[in-house]
């Protein structure tokens, strides 16, 4: 069965190399184009092109699929089937109809929960204990086609955004890999989706960022897992901002206002939160600085409590 997979960052990247690894026939890679990155702005190859070209495989970047040529391209490699994980571009009809047993596509939520381009991220900030991967075939409409199969997974109370993506990625590797067997096999099954039942997970900004301290402990937490790595959250402390890391629970209670730092002890900055309850935070940036344990920084730069 000729492959042909696309996708862009880490995840689709550990689903790629799980396809090499069980010898499945990969014709072409399709990847978003180099992008320009960090305060240098050198143009950086996405992780799905560096695995593909560690795999000698062919790599293809178009930057549109309006273009005639690059749709005839596509159709001369033969793909019986196109796999897609988190590749960014939305595909038009005229490419979902050129494999002749489909394109299936990998997405990190229990859909029809969480439809787009965050799903991971919105599982943690919408306070969700458990999400999943699923195996669709792909229609016009985002994150909307028939369901083949759903893996679920629960998400760890203190788990951030980056620890549940890796392992969505290698749940989503041998999902890939099961599902391309089974649709070579005449077997793959396919269910409608509940449309009615459909949420979303919009891409993430800087907008998200700051903490509202008025919240509840849990969702502090959740808010602060649910942006690492990116964007990360952020908080103002005794006149400085910084990114916040990672904040723990305790079972502590004050009458001070949300927001107001109470004490330094060894395990962070201990803050107090909606409800009169008190978090903890335990890693932290300062603007300028470099990430680091909380205890470590205000050794060195005392806070006025």
């Amino acid at each position: 069965m000729r492959v042909v997979f696309m996708g862009t960052p880490d995840i689709a990247a550990t689903c790629l190399k799980r396809l090499i690894a069980e010898k499945f026939e990969i014709v072409g890679v399709y990847t978003k184009p180099d992008m320009p990155k960090n305060r240098g702005m050198k143009l950086e190859m996405s992780d799905v092109k560096k695995a593909a070209l560690e795999a000698g495989l062919p790599v293809y970047q178009p930057t549109t699929f309006k273009d005639d040529a690059v749709v005839d391209e596509l159709r001369a490699l033969q793909p019986d089937v196109i796999a897609v994980v988190a590749y960014g571009k939305i595909l038009p009809q005229r490419v979902l109809d050129i494999p002749r047993l489909g394109c299936v596509n990998i997405h990190a939520s229990v859909l029809p929960a969480l439809r787009g381009s965050g799903p991971v991220q919105w599982a943690i900030l919408n306070g969700m204990d458990e999400t999943g991967v699923t195996a669709m075939y792909m229609a016009a409409e985002m994150d909307a086609g028939d369901i083949i199969e759903i893996r679920k997974t629960p998400i760890e109370p203190l788990e951030n955004a980056q620890s549940l993506l890796n392992r969505l990625a290698e749940i989503g590797g041998g999902l890939l890999c099961d599902t391309l067997r089974s649709i070579e096999a005449g077997t793959a099954t396919r269910t409608p989706q509940e449309h009615e039942k459909a949420t979303f997970a919009p891409m993430l900004t800087k907008a998200l960022c700051p903490i509202d301290w008025t919240r509840s402990m849990r969702e502090i937490i959740d808010h602060v897992r649910g942006l690492d790595p990116w964007p990360v959250a952020t908080a103002e402390l005794a006149g400085k901002r910084f990114k916040i890391y990672a904040v723990r629970p305790t079972e502590k209670k004050t009458e001070k206002a949300p927001g107001t730092p109470l004490a330094l002890t060894k395990e962070g900055l201990e803050i107090a939160c909606g409800g009169g309850n008190v978090a903890v935070i335990t890693c932290l940036q300062a603007d300028g600085g470099k990430k680091m344990p909380a205890p470590d920084y205000f050794r060195g730069h005392p806070i006025e409590l």
